[in-house]
């Protein structure tokens, strides 16, 4: 039973919980970025040197018969646009906490002693 118990223990802990939202997250945001290379990018980007080259698809351009060159070039600008995309939303995390770092935090209360003494300093200068 304790193997079966530190199993347990293990799989709902918080942290493997958010790697498994993240992997699906993920997924989910890398069939966006695939999207968006396939259906905008390339058709208003790359449209002129895809009908140079007679294709229709990025990737269907391929080089001496059988390398698929461009499903490397289409897997280059995924990862560009990927890497670009979190750099956004990492800067824009980092600024927030800037924002928040700055904001500088109320002097402290003096202590009830410090109080009583700063008391009787007054009164003795009285």
């Amino acid at each position: 039973m304790g193997f079966i118990k530190e199993f347990k223990d293990f799989a709902v802990k918080g942290n493997v919980v958010d790697l498994a939202v993240a992997v699906v997250i993920g997924a989910a945001f890398g069939k966006i970025v695939d999207s968006l290379v396939t259906d905008v990018i390339t058709p208003l980007i790359l449209q002129p040197a895809l009908t140079a080259a007679h294709l229709t698809h990025l990737e269907d351009y391929v080089i001496m018969g059988s390398v698929k060159i461009g499903v490397f070039l289409a897997a280059i600008i995924n990862f560009v646009i990927v890497a670009f995309s979190l750099f956004l939303v990492i800067k824009g995390i980092n600024a927030s906490k800037k924002k928040e770092a700055e904001t500088p935090a109320p002097p402290a209360e003096p202590s009830s002693t410090d109080k009583l003494l700063m008391e009787i300093r007054d009164a003795l200068k009285k």
